[in-house]
C-alpha cells in the first residue's frame, strides 16, 4: 500500500472517529514513540492499576527486551478511536491489544502491520481464534486468549425436574428440558437479546448452530434459530425481559434462582461461585447435537504502521513475550479468559476443573470477522439484532424479520 493511499484510509476512518471523541490523540513529541526511548503500549484494561499482574507482566517483558514499556489503558471505544486517529497522526503505540472485531477495522485503514511483515510466529495459536485476526489471508496479530458464551444450568432445578444435563446436547433435548422445568413450576431460561451488539453476540450460537452462514440472514436455517427464541417466548420457557436484557441483568435473572439455564460467558465465572445454589455449565448445543459455534470475545495483541520500522524488531519481542505460553497461562487466569495455545488450554483445564466446559466451547468457537466478512461484520449484527428485536417483540414473523434484514445488510 503507497503512502498516499494509507492516508486516505486512514483519513477515512478517522472522520468517523472523531465525532465519537472530545479531543484528538495527543500528537506531542513526548508520546510519540518514533522519538526513541520508551515503547508505548496501549491495551484496554484500564481496571488494572500500576501495581497489577498484568503492568507487571509488561515492565517483565520490556526488560526481558532490553527496553523501558510506557502502558496506558483505555476504555475499550475509547480505544479504537484513538488508535484510528493516532495512526492518521503517525503516532501509534508500538504495540496495541485491542478487541478482536476491531483489527479488521485496523487493517482496512491500514494502520496495522501484518505478522509476516513483522515476523511474529502464531503457528502455535488455535486456528479458530486466530481467524478473528485475519482479513484477504493476512494475519494482522497473535489472541491473547478469548472467551465466549455457554449454559450454566441450576442443578437443584434440574434435579427437581428430573432433567440430566449431560442428556442436554441438542435443540430438542434442550426444550424438553424447559417443559419439565415449567411443569414444576419454576423457569426455563434467560439470554440477552437488546438491541445491540450483546444481542447478535448471544444469538450467534444459535444462528450458527443452525448450520446459518452471516452471508444469508434469511435462509431456512436462520429462521430456524429464530423460531426456536420465540417459540420459547411463546411457550413461557424464556421471559419476556430477553427483548432489553443485557447479559448483566440477564445473569441478574439467573442469580435469582428461578431459572433453570442462563445463556453467558467466562466472565461470571466469579460471581457463579457467589450464587446461593449449586451450579453446572453445559455448551450451547447446536440444532443436530454437539457443541454449536459461539463467537469468541478476547483481544488480538498487534505490531502497528510506524515511521521508523527500526522498532519493529523490539515490539516484536514485546509481543513474543507477551503471548508466550507461560505468560498466557498468568495473563488468562487474571482475564477470566481460555487460552489460544492448545497446551495451555489444558493446563487451564487440569488447573480448574470447571474450565473444561469452557475450553470444548471456545475450540468450537467463531470469530464474528471470520469468513472474510471483516468490516461488513458490524452492519450485518446491526440487521441482525433487529431482526431478532422484531420477531421477539411480535412485530414480524421470525421469516419476515429476517427477509427484511437480509436486504438491510446488502444496502447498509
Amino acid at each position: 500500500m503507497t503512502g498516499l493511499s494509507r492516508r486516505r484510509r486512514l483519513a477515512a476512518v478517522a472522520v468517523i472517529a472523531l465525532a465519537a471523541v472530545t479531543g484528538s490523540a495527543c500528537s506531542s513529541s513526548a508520546d510519540d514513540p518514533t522519538d526513541g526511548g520508551a515503547y508505548l503500549v496501549w491495551d484496554p484494561y484500564p481496571q488494572f492499576a500500576d501495581d497489577s499482574e498484568w503492568v507487571a507482566l509488561l515492565k517483565k517483558c520490556g526488560t526481558s527486551a532490553g527496553v523501558t514499556v510506557e502502558r496506558t489503558g483505555y476504555d475499550t471505544t475509547d480505544l479504537t478511536n484513538k488508535a484510528l486517529l493516532a495512526a492518521q497522526q503517525g503516532n501509534s503505540p508500538d504495540v496495541l491489544i485491542v478487541d478482536n472485531p476491531v483489527i479488521s477495522t485496523l487493517a482496512e485503514a491500514g494502520a496495522l502491520t501484518t505478522t509476516d511483515d513483522n515476523k511474529l510466529d502464531v503457528s502455535a495459536m488455535e486456528k479458530n481464534l486466530l481467524g478473528a485476526g485475519q482479513s484477504d489471508g493476512k494475519t494482522y496479530g497473535v489472541p491473547i486468549g478469548a472467551n465466549t458464551l455457554a449454559l450454566y444450568y441450576n442443578k437443584d432445578l434440574l434435579t427437581a425436574a428430573g432433567v440430566d444435563p449431560a442428556t442436554v446436547n441438542d435443540w430438542t433435548s434442550l426444550t424438553t428440558a424447559l417443559t419439565k422445568v415449567k411443569a414444576k413450576g419454576k423457569k426455563g431460561i434467560t439470554f440477552s437479546a437488546i438491541g445491540t451488539e450483546e444481542g447478535s453476540f448471544q444469538f450467534l450460537p444459535w444462528f450458527w448452530g443452525s448450520g446459518a452462514q452471516l452471508t444469508s440472514l434469511d435462509s431456512p436455517q436462520a429462521v430456524s434459530a429464530l423460531t426456536l427464541w420465540t417459540d420459547w417466548l411463546k411457550q413461557g420457557h424464556a421471559p419476556n425481559s430477553v427483548i432489553n436484557n443485557t447479559q448483566t441483568t440477564s445473569w441478574q435473572e439467573f442469580a435469582t434462582g428461578d431459572y433453570a439455564f442462563a445463556e453467558n460467558g467466562t466472565w461470571q465465572l466469579a460471581n457463579a461461585e457467589k450464587l446461593d445454589f449449586s451450579y453446572g455449565t453445559i455448551p450451547i448445543p447446536a440444532s443436530a447435537g454437539g457443541p454449536a459455534p459461539a463467537p469468541t470475545g478476547g483481544e488480538f495483541v498487534s505490531i502497528p504502521v510506524q515511521k521508523n520500522t527500526g522498532r519493529y524488531e523490539t515490539s516484536q519481542k514485546l509481543v513474543t513475550c507477551l503471548t508466550s505460553a507461560d505468560n498466557l497461562l498468568t495473563t488468562d487466569t487474571t482475564l477470566s479468559y481460555v487460552a489460544p495455545v492448545a497446551a495451555v488450554q489444558e493446563r487451564q483445564a487440569t488447573a480448574d476443573p470447571k474450565l473444561k466446559v469452557w475450553v470444548e466451547a471456545v475450540r468450537a468457537a467463531k470469530g464474528r470477522t471470520g469468513d472474510n466478512l471483516g468490516t461488513k461484520y458490524p452492519k450485518i449484527s446491526e440487521s441482525l439484532w433487529t431482526a431478532v428485536q422484531s420477531a421477539l417483540s411480535g412485530g414480524k414473523s421470525p421469516q419476515e424479520a429476517l427477509t427484511a434484514a437480509q436486504a438491510a445488510a446488502t444496502t447498509r
